[in-house]
């Protein structure tokens, strides 16, 4: 017998409604190395009660916190959420001799040693990858733009993945691996794309299409639940979003709330262009997996493809037209100002290279890069 058909329901949700998942590594303030007390943060901080507020919650490794805002219209109430998250964490920690830290990678601690937290779904994530399964000592940043009717919902996640690059790019923080200097500005992109149902998502022509995926998979054992599907943009199907997860883990809220709105205003204008009866266009996928690894490699001065006839531009040329296409959906949106700080990024650097200049200025001290992404977290703006 072959695979039973299987229907998954897609949750309504506002059009264009936000959430924002922001995943932070605790380090040792003398040290600098990652420490096992998420635990010990979480039972320590005091959230504001709010309805619809923050959540803080455990991830992967015991190393980590996430802080999870509410849904809302507006981007800058998501990030008000993360704040109040934020403000709670650091609260908790500082007694406990912690820092947190927004970054891809730590610079230096090991894989090795970290603790994986007691959870039946990451035993069995371990248990199936093995050492690749062990080695996921990143952090990122989670959009959840929703979505108002499920047929657009892929047309909409195929299109998006043109902007995977721009994305990537600015959000980039992670050149660092056990104390190496990789030579990419996301060394968590392509660790992460190694667990089994991870990386770049299936060029998909229909929701029937995703379920029939879903199905195979769930058939053949590789997954129990389309949560499974770890891809780097992907359905939300319980909560009636996209969830774009491309994004390093970031150092500040300002660069949080910059990713976030470029999301909101993208999917946003997808949808407009749906709407008006528009076939979107999608890069072919060997192109798709030649700008996710373009972006990794060379962040702000990736050289991307843009269309399909394979014309190619500077990632920063191309973001700055583009920045004027979803202007006017950003102020509709509620969302002009936290868009317009991408010119934050540009002046200050993405965070990969703001860590690169940190180490050569302090003589390759892998430890002062820790220290300048604790305190840009505090700040919760980029440093020169």
């Amino acid at each position: 017998m072959g695979a039973q058909p299987t229907s998954i329901d897609f949750a309504r949700s506002p059009r264009s409604s936000v959430g924002i998942e922001w995943e932070l590594a605790l380090v040792d303030r003398g040290s600098g190395e990652l420490v096992p007390l998420a635990d010990d943060v979480l039972a320590a901080a005091r959230l504001p009660e709010a309805p619809n507020g923050p959540q803080l919650t455990r991830e992967f490794l015991t190393n980590t916190v996430e802080i999870v805002s509410g849904a809302h219209a507006r981007v800058g109430d998501a990030v008000t959420d993360l704040g109040a998250g934020l403000d709670a964490v650091l609260a908790a920690a500082h007694p406990l001799g912690i820092d947190p830290i927004g970054s891809g990678t730590h610079p230096f601690s090991r894989w090795a040693d970290q603790e994986v937290t007691d959870k039946e779904r990451y035993a069995t994530l371990v248990d199936r990858a093995r050492w690749w399964g062990r080695q996921m000592t990143i952090w990122g940043v989670h959009v959840h733009v929703g979505i108002e009717r499920r047929d657009k919902v892929l047309p909409i996640m195929n299109a998006l993945l043109t902007y995977y690059p721009h994305l990537q790019a600015l959000s980039a923080s992670s050149p660092f691996w056990e104390g190496d200097d990789t030579g990419y500005a996301s060394n968590r992109a392509l660790v992460y794309q190694q667990l089994p149902t991870a990386g770049l998502p299936y060029l998909l022509d229909d929701w029937a299409a995703y379920e029939r995926i879903v199905g195979d998979l769930r058939h053949t054992g590789v997954i129990e639940h389309h949560s499974e599907l770890r891809w780097d943009l992907r359905p939300s199907p319980g909560w009636g979003t996209l969830e774009v997860r491309i994004c390093d883990g970031l150092p500040t809220l300002r660069e949080v709330a910059v990713l976030a709105a470029l999301v909101q205003c993208l999917v946003e204008h997808l949808s407009e262009r749906l709407d008006r009866g528009e076939t979107l266009e999608v890069l072919p996928p060997w192109y798709l997996r030649e700008n996710k690894w373009r972006a990794a490699r060379y962040g702000m001065d990736t050289i991307l493809i843009r269309n399909r006839a394979g014309d190619e531009r500077l990632v920063t040329e191309d973001l700055a037209e583009l920045l004027e296409t979803l202007r006017p959906i950003a102020e509709r949106l509620g969302c002009g100002a936290e868009l317009d700080d991408v010119a934050v990024i540009l002046e200050h650097g993405a965070s990969y290279q703001r860590q690169l200049r940190v180490a050569e200025r302090s003589g390759g001290d892998a430890r002062a890069v820790v220290g300048a992404l604790a305190a840009e977290l505090r700040a919760g703006t980029p440093s020169a």
